[in-house]
């Protein structure tokens, strides 16, 4: 089956391409048939869901430009923040383009142009003599061949191949000299980079519909997909080469280069990025802004925030892909990897230096990243600990429940009393029926954090008063009383609600969108699969390629009349990016 040739936008659409789906977090629990009982999926017809046009985030723009050019100088790390939609960063619905930015992009594109030009000029050595000459311009063809190519992640078509070839030309006339090439090629090079075609995934499917109005997507197309969820950047040569052989057909296919893909060390940093979001680890350096109060915490400097941030890293990077771990070993796990500073923060003997090592740990005061210091620092206030803030990460970012919203009044928390506990001091939630309804979801789990002080040191009394780390668990499938963060580790390790929110929080990341109805069944594949791998990590994202979400999606139709409701369902996809182009789709 032939693929197609990619319909191509106007550079002048870039501004309204992101401008798709809805803001905002869905519910804990999705499907039901409106008596609270969750109903399974049926799964008797491919069913991919939205397939949203997706922008490159910085980290993922850097990397690219890393990967196409060579080039190392970061650029999107001056561009404006992403905004975030649950919990993520690369949230399509969220990823508009202001004018700033697209100036942002016009600026990199050109000073990576000029970075790259004498490097790509070497490819085309009859340039460097004769520019407006025939053999300089089979040299331009093909380098913009290839070079387009790596950059849209699929093959250029003969008249994108010419347009591109075209604008060296007119470039000629541009520079300092007659027939300057190197202003020809830049031209070229600054196009390239602020075409929707590099900064989106476009993706429009293969010609042949799989049934009704669901078609696959192209190899080159699962290509990006596989080399945007697993490395963060753009696919490499062995990619390309299985997408020009047409070998990404099959879930078989797929899998091979899933776990080809894990195996190198790009992976770790994509699974980085997704813990450092979901978990809330890149604003842990956020605490400096209101530090510690250095009456209470005079062991506290901003100096410690980026090891608490490695530790938590290291962990979940040394039990994901050196010990292969399952989600209950991130749970319950004594050990974490600290450097001799971060040790004697903890108390605890072994490092030497400054490199990070794996450090055993007290089991009964330590489990998994919960009791990590930075976590329970980055949920905590500067005089004391949090039990609000530590309660809420459980409930939302671990059981994927969203709290009811607090009063249009919030009470003042109550003042520092250094002769009563935190707990002590925060009963006045549970009396005060403005606070009641959140708080009893919240307050219970996050007081069985009280052994860790605001700087996640253990702490067996405070103010002089024995903790009372009893907490309890509410509206969860593993309910009932817990004494400490360590019970509580291992409650969560063994709850279906938390394997559930795993899967549901990698759905997200990975296919940077909100999981709908129409994503039951992709859930339930991916679900199926971390169950049968005994909630293995690296199995997980091997099986988020393999649902219909990822190698599917509704078809695009341009123009004319697409009839029924297939139609809707493909301009639904869109959103509003397609308001403006023609036919309503890009």
């Amino acid at each position: 089956m032939a693929e197609p040739r990619a319909l191509r936008w106007p550079i002048g659409l870039l501004l309204l391409a992101s401008c798709t789906g809805q803001f905002g977090d869905l519910p804990a629990n999705g499907d039901d048939d409106g008596d609270g009982e969750a109903t399974a999926p049926l799964c008797d017809a491919i069913e991919p869901g939205e397939s949203p046009l997706r922008r490159m985030t910085r980290v993922e723009y850097d990397n690219t430009i890393f990967d196409l050019l060579g080039d190392d100088s970061r650029p999107a790390r001056g561009f404006v923040p992403e905004e975030e939609s649950l919990g993520f960063n690369n949230q399509a619905a969220a990823l508009v383009v202001s004018p700033l930015l697209a100036e942002q992009y016009m600026t990199a594109a050109e000073g990576i142009a000029a970075r790259a030009v004498g490097k790509l000029l070497g490819g085309a050595p009859a340039c460097r003599e004769a520019a407006a000459g025939a053999a300089c311009r089979g040299e331009i063809a093909a380098l913009v061949a290839s070079l387009g190519k790596r950059a849209f992640r699929r093959p250029l078509a003969d008249d994108e191949i010419a347009e591109f070839a075209a604008l060296f030309d007119r470039g000629l006339d541009l520079g300092e000299t007659p027939d300057d090439a190197s202003t020809g090629l830049a031209l070229v090079v600054q196009a390239m980079l602020q075409s929707p075609h590099f900064l989106y995934r476009v993706e429009f499917g293969m010609p042949d519909p799989a049934e009704g109005d669901v078609v696959p997507l192209t190899s080159y197309e699962i290509a990006s997909r596989l080399s945007y969820l697993l490395w963060g950047t753009m696919p490499d040569d062995a990619l390309f080469a299985a997408a020009e052989q047409g070998a990404l057909g099959t879930g078989a296919e797929i899998e091979a280069q899933a776990r080809r893909m894990l195996a190198d060390p790009r992976a770790r940093e994509a699974v980085k990025n997704f813990h450092r979001q979901w978990l809330g680890l890149s604003k842990i350096d956020e605490i400096a802004a209101g530090g510690r109060d250095p009456e209470l915490y005079p062991e506290y400097r901003d100096e410690l925030l980026p090891l608490f941030q490695t530790e938590t890293e290291a962990f979940l990077d040394h039990a994901i892909f050196e010990e292969d771990a399952s989600v209950s070993t991130l749970f319950t796990a004594s050990y974490s990897m600290m450097n001799r500073e971060l040790a004697e923060l903890y108390g605890v003997k072994g490092p030497k230096g400054e490199a990070f090592e794996r450090v055993e740990l007290d089991p009964s005061q330590r489990a998994g990243f919960l009791t990590h210091a930075g976590l329970l620092s980055l949920y905590a206030k500067p005089n004391r600990s949090s039990p609000v803030h530590r309660g809420r990460f459980v409930r939302q970012s671990l059981l994927c429940q969203i709290p009811p919203p607090p009063p249009d009044v919030v009470p003042e928390p109550p003042m520092v009393d250094r002769t009563k506990t935190t707990r002590e001091q925060f009963s006045q939630h549970v009396s005060d029926p403005g606070c009641r309804s959140c708080h009893t979801l919240l307050d219970p789990i996050g007081f069985g954090f009280e052994h860790y002080d605001a700087l996640g040191r253990w702490r067996d009394a405070e103010n002089g008063i024995p903790v009372d780390a009893s907490g309890e668990l509410t509206q969860t499938d593993t309910d009932g009383p817990f004494d400490g963060a360590v019970e509580l580790a291992h409650r969560l390790a063994e709850s279906e609600q938390v394997r559930a929110c795993v899967v549901k929080q990698w759905f997200r990341f990975g296919y940077g969108r909100a999981e709908q109805r129409e994503d039951a069944c992709s859930l339930s594949q991916a679900t199926q699969a971390f169950e049968a791998s005994r909630y293995n990590i690296r199995a997980l994202l091997v099986a988020l390629t393999q649902t219909d979400a990822f190698r599917y999606r509704r078809a695009i139709y341009v123009g004319g009349d697409v009839g029924g409701d297939a139609g809707s369902r493909a301009a639904d996809d869109t959103g509003s990016a397609a308001e403006g182009a023609p036919g309503g789709e890009p």
